[in-house]
């Protein structure tokens, strides 16, 4: 075993880590080391950086930790596969590079609880402006942020078919909105990406990249650590191995900071014995500390895609013919051009499924083309697609570790459709999504629906097609959540986790709710507001602009 001591020990290189590790290392008095799972993400790997190229890493064991469910009841036993990134940058060097901060009210929804005050959106804001450098937005506007290392280029949106579908969604009664993540959400717009220049922008490019010529910040790769050592309830540092290597290492630091995410998280706590004490001593594990939130109050996003054929030959559907994948890969790799320079989720927008939430609690991703995640594309030629799904579910599911091996993946339950709620949103959902892509601005291309298609109609038979369909959009989050209460594993004024001394916790795993959009962005919020928070910073002053409330304005 080595042993040395650093002043931050950070457990995951991913999105979070990336970005605390930027800020961290800021203070050359912080000699600060970041233990990363996976492996580097070199910058010859053309399947992290072009766009286009997103389907691959989804699924490779090189760079995905390729977890899945526990069996679904209400979605027929399916297991649901969840990617995860395993790389530096995490999941924001495999994800889709939608950049959405959420709504405002799902920040007044954090605010809300006990002991959540400095969460509310006022507070978020600052963060969110720090951040990011939104090329698209007028320097002027208070709600974007024009320096911060998150470079953010808005989708061109130039094909046709966006033109089109936006014009649809205003027919059918959605109004257009100039960006998503600015005054007002509600509606459709382009999107704004983790794009630059034509290349991938993930956390690791935007944060930690930057950052490690500093001499007191050390990255390690392919260091997987398998718990945090603690001296009784303070954390002193972490055991880990490297490489292909069984034989424990141990380092030791002055604050142990999990950014695993909310599956990996939760699992290295109760490896390490903190999490609920009777289902830890019934794996043999000696507990550190009760604390039965660990693992619980698992969210995420489900959705599905609906599918039209295309009558012109307009889509993007001709690329993905395998001869022309060294023109596509040539054209980028030498101009940073072509249709391997975007994700092409270029446009979407948020709409309120029924009169009685209060903001928009769908989502909608438009694409060119009809294809799966995987780059499976279904028989038929041209099309165009919708990915949709409610935003802020009330199901709940856990994560829960089965085994002492650090190696065993943990057991995912999401409990998809199994509320009242949530099934009655789903209806609406593909409800809203037919009566968008039938409006007459999509007449000249409806070519007919491929899927769901119009053998389903009743409420059951969308329910039932949901259940045999339906894919995570990749937004697990929420199982160590801030807050006051009995559940709580995160206290919100420092990010420590309760009761425990050295110890903290900054990824998508704090949340107390889902965001209703992508989670990407509001993690990195976390990240920079977890910054000041564990350096002792005065916190930026909360924002006093007005955002857009349905039925009030601004």
């Amino acid at each position: 075993m080595t042993s040395q001591r650093y002043d931050f020990i950070i457990v995951g290189g991913g999105s979070a880590g990336s970005a605390l590790a930027n800020r961290l290392s800021a203070d050359p008095s912080n000699r600060v080391l970041v233990l990363e799972a996976g492996r580097a993400d070199y910058p010859w790997d053309v399947f992290i950086h072009m766009p286009a190229a997103l389907t691959f890493p989804i699924g490779s064991r090189f760079y995905d930790w390729k977890y899945e469910s526990e069996p679904e009841p209400y979605m027929h036993n399916r297991r649901i596969y969840h990617a995860r990134g395993k790389v530096l940058g995490g999941s924001s060097s495999i994800n889709g590079m939608i950049f959405q901060r959420g709504n405002p009210m799902d920040f007044e929804r954090w605010g809300a609880d006990p002991g959540m005050q400095t969460w509310d959106y006022a507070h978020c804001l600052p963060y969110f402006n720090k951040m990011e450098n939104c090329l698209a937005a007028d320097p002027d506007d208070p709600f974007r942020g024009h320096d911060g290392p998150l470079v953010l280029e808005r989708g061109p949106a130039t094909n046709p078919l966006f033109g089109a579908m936006m014009e649809a969604a205003k027919q059918a009664g959605y109004p257009l909105t100039t960006d998503v993540n600015g005054e007002q959400q509600e509606g459709f717009a382009p999107f704004d990406r983790n794009v630059r220049n034509g290349r991938r922008l993930s956390a690791a490019r935007a944060y930690l990249h930057p950052a490690m010529k500093r001499p007191n910040l050390e990255v390690r790769t392919r260091s997987f650590v398998s718990r945090v050592l603690f001296e009784g309830r303070r954390a002193t540092g972490v055991e880990y191995t490297k490489g292909g290597s069984r034989t424990p290492r141990r380092v030791y630091a002055g604050e142990v900071i999990l950014c695993g995410g909310a599956i990996n998280t939760p699992q290295i706590l109760q490896l390490s014995g903190v999490g609920n004490a009777a289902e830890l001593r019934a794996l043999d594990i000696d507990p550190v500390h009760h604390l039965p939130g660990v693992g619980e109050n698992l969210q995420d996003h489900l959705e599905v895609y609906v599918q039209y054929a295309c009558t012109q030959p307009v889509s993007m559907q001709p690329y993905l013919a395998k001869w022309r994948a060294p023109w596509i890969g040539a054209q980028w790799l030498f101009l940073r051009k072509g249709p391997g320079a975007t994700n092409h989720f270029e446009a979407g927008g948020f709409a309120r499924s029924n009169d009685d939430v209060a903001y928009p609690n769908l989502m909608f991703h438009f694409l060119p083309i009809a294809v799966r995640y995987d780059g499976s594309a279904p028989s038929g030629g041209h099309g165009y697609q919708v990915h949709v799904g409610p935003m802020y579910s009330d199901a709940r599911g856990s994560v829960k570790i089965k085994s002492r091996d650090p190696r065993v993946h943990p057991a995912l339950r999401f409990n998809y459709l199994s509320t009242e709620q949530d099934r009655r949103e789903w209806v609406e959902a593909i409800r809203v999504s037919r009566a968008i892509l039938n409006q007459p601005a999509l007449d000249a291309f409806n070519g007919g629906e491929i899927s769901p298609g119009p053998s389903v109609a009743t409420d059951e038979e969308v329910l039932d097609w949901v259940a045999r369909e339906g894919e995570t959009a990749l937004h697990p989050s929420c199982t160590a959540k801030m807050g006051t209460d009995e559940l709580s594993v995160v206290d919100p004024t420092s990010m420590r986790v309760h009761g425990l001394e050295g110890l903290r916790v900054v990824d998508a795993s704090v949340m107390p709710y889902v965001t209703n959009g992508n989670i990407y962005a509001p993690v990195m919020m976390v990240a920079e507001k977890a910054a000041d928070l564990i350096l002792g910073n005065t916190p930026l002053a909360p924002s006093s602009v007005q955002f857009y409330r349905h039925g009030r304005g601004r």
